[in-house]
C-alpha cells in the first residue's frame, strides 16, 4: 500500500514538473536587432581594445592618476551605487529564503471565564464545574510552498538579475567618473594655457601702445593708431577675468567629483601631456562584455523576462503545506507532561476569479519586458554611436593640429611684417597690425582647443568602449 502511494506521489510530481517546464521559459541573451555596423566607416576584425587597459596605463600624468584614485575612493555617486548593490543583495537573500519553510514559535496563555447563567446547569451541579479556566500553550507554526511552477525560481532569477544590474550600474558610474575627472582636468590645463597666452598677449599689446605713442611723436602714425592700439590692449585684457572664472568653476566641479570642498586643484601643464596613441577599438560585439551600461540594460531586460515568467505562474495552483504542533495544558507545571498536540495540512489553491489581477499582471509584465528590450537595443546603438563620434573627433583633432602649426607660423610672420611696414612704410596702417594680431591670438587659443579635443576624445573613446572598471 505504501509503495503504491509513493508511486502515485512520484507520478504527480513528475507531471507537475513537466507542466512547470511549459509555464516558464528559459532566458536567452538578445542580439542586436538593427541591421548594419555599430562602428561607422570601420572594418575592425582585431579584438584588441583599449577598454582592457587599466586607466593607470592610459594616462601618463601621475597627478591625474592620483586624482582618479581619490575620486574612486571618495566620490559620493559611486558610494551611493555601492549601497544600491547592498540593497539588491538583501533582496536576493530574501528570494533565496522563500525556498525554505517559515517557522515561528507562539507561546500563549488563555484565560476563559464563563457565565453561570449561560451554562444553565441544574442547581445540584452548580459549583461542580469551574467557571474559569487558564490554558498554557507553546506551539510551533510551519508553512512551506512547493515551487511546482517555478514561481520562486523565477523570483530568485529576477532578483539575481537586479543584483547584477546594480553592479553594472556601479561600474557604469565608475567609468563615467573617470571620464569626467580626466575631461575636467584636461579642460583645466587648457584654460591655464589660454590664460598664459592671453596674459602674454596683453604684455605685448601694452608694449605696442608705447610703441605707437613713440611713432606718433615721430609723425609715423596718427593719433588714431594710438587709440586703436589701446583698444586692442583692452580687448585682450577683458577676456582674462572670464578665463579666471572658468578656471575656478572647473576647479570647483573637479572638487565635487572628488567629494572635496571647493578649492584649488593641483595639476601639471598641457604641454606635459603625452596622449596615448594606440587607439584600438576591438570588434563591436565586445561592447556587450565591456560597456557596463549595456550590461545594465541587458540585466534589466533579464529581470523583466523573469518577472513575466513569474506572472504566468499565478494562473496555476499553488501547493502549500502547513503544520502546527506544540504542548498545551491547563496547568503550567504539567505543560510538558503528555500534552503534545499537532496538525498537518496540505492544500492546493487554484485561482478562478481574481478580479482580472492575474491577466493584468501578465500584460504589465510583458509590456515592461518589451520596454526593457527596446532600452537594451537603444543602449547598443548609443554605444556604437559614441565610439564612432569619439574616434572621429580624435582623427579630426590630429588633422587640425597639422594645419594649425602652419597657420600659426604664417600669422606670426604676418604680425612681424605688418609691424615692420608700419615703422618704415606708408603703404600700411595700424588696422593691418590689429587684424593680424587678433587673428594670431584666435589661432593660438584655437590651437589649445585642438590639443584639448585630442586629449578628451581619447578619454571619451576609452569610456565609450567600456574602459575604466577593470
Amino acid at each position: 500500500m505504501i509503495t503504491q502511494y509513493k508511486k502515485q506521489t512520484l507520478a504527480v510530481l513528475a507531471t507537475a514538473l513537466l507542466f512547470a517546464s511549459c509555464v516558464t521559459k528559459k532566458y536567452q541573451q538578445p542580439g542586436l536587432a538593427v541591421q548594419g555596423k555599430l562602428y561607422r566607416d570601420t572594418t575592425v576584425t582585431d579584438s584588441t581594445t583599449i577598454a582592457a587597459l587599466p586607466y593607470s596605463q592610459l594616462f601618463s600624468d601621475t597627478v591625474l592618476r592620483s586624482l582618479i584614485n581619490e575620486g574612486i575612493k571618495q566620490n559620493l555617486d559611486l558610494k551611493t551605487a555601492v549601497q544600491r548593490i547592498n540593497e539588491a543583495q538583501a533582496t536576493l537573500g530574501e528570494s533565496n529564503a522563500a525556498f525554505f519553510p517559515s517557522l515561528s514559535v507562539a507561546p500563549q496563555v488563555t484565560r476563559v471565564k464563563q457565565s453561570r447563567a449561560a451554562l444553565n446547569f441544574p442547581a445540584e451541579f452548580v459549583g461542580a464545574f469551574p467557571l474559569s479556566t487558564t490554558t498554557y500553550q507553546i506551539g510551533l507554526n510551519m508553512s512551506w510552498e512547493a515551487d511546482i511552477w517555478g514561481k520562486l525560481s523565477s523570483a530568485k532569477r529576477a532578483a539575481l538579475a537586479s543584483l547584477l544590474q546594480s553592479d553594472a550600474a556601479r561600474r557604469a558610474v565608475q567609468t563615467q567618473l573617470i571620464a569626467n575627472i580626466a575631461n575636467n582636468y584636461y579642460n583645466l590645463l587648457a584654460l591655464d594655457q589660454q590664460l598664459r597666452i592671453t596674459e602674454q598677449t596683453l604684455k605685448n599689446r601694452i608694449a605696442d601702445v608705447e610703441t605707437m605713442k613713440a611713432l606718433k611723436e615721430s609723425a609715423v602714425v596718427t593719433g588714431a593708431a594710438v587709440v586703436q592700439s589701446e583698444a586692442n590692449r583692452y580687448a585682450a585684457e577683458v577676456t582674462i577675468p572670464d578665463l579666471k572664472r572658468s578656471i575656478r568653476e572647473t576647479e570647483n566641479a573637479l572638487s565635487i567629483l572628488l567629494a572635496r570642498s571647493p578649492g584649488s586643484i593641483n595639476r601639471s601643464t598641457l604641454e606635459a601631456q603625452m596622449p596615448y596613441s594606440d587607439l584600438k577599438t576591438g570588434v563591436p560585439s565586445q561592447l556587450l562584455k565591456n560597456r557596463p551600461d549595456v550590461q545594465q540594460a541587458e540585466f534589466a531586460f533579464r529581470a523583466s523576462f523573469e518577472n513575466t515568467n513569474l506572472a504566468r505562474t499565478y494562473f496555476y495552483p499553488s501547493l502549500t503545506l502547513t503544520a502546527q504542533g506544540g504542548v498545551s495544558s491547563l496547568h503550567i507545571k504539567n505543560l510538558f507532561d503528555h500534552s503534545i498536540f499537532y496538525n498537518i495540512v496540505g492544500g492546493l489553491t487554484q485561482p478562478i476569479f481574481n478580479k482580472g489581477q492575474n491577466k493584468a499582471r501578465l500584460r504589465i509584465a510583458k509590456a515592461q519586458q518589451e520596454e526593457a528590450y527596446y532600452a537594451f537595443q537603444q543602449s547598443l546603438l548609443t554605444a556604437g554611436g559614441e565610439v564612432s563620434n569619439a574616434l572621429y573627433a580624435y582623427q579630426t583633432a590630429i588633422e587640425k593640429q597639422g594645419s594649425r602649426v602652419n597657420q600659426l607660423k604664417a600669422l606670426q610672420k604676418s604680425v612681424e611684417f605688418t609691424k615692420e611696414l608700419l615703422r618704415y612704410s606708408s603703404a600700411t596702417n595700424y588696422t593691418d597690425v590689429l587684424t593680424s594680431e587678433q587673428a594670431l591670438l584666435a589661432a593660438q587659443l584655437s590651437s589649445v582647443n585642438d590639443k584639448l579635443q585630442e586629449l578628451q576624445s581619447i578619454v571619451n573613446l576609452y569610456r565609450a568602449l567600456g574602459g575604466g572598471w577593470q
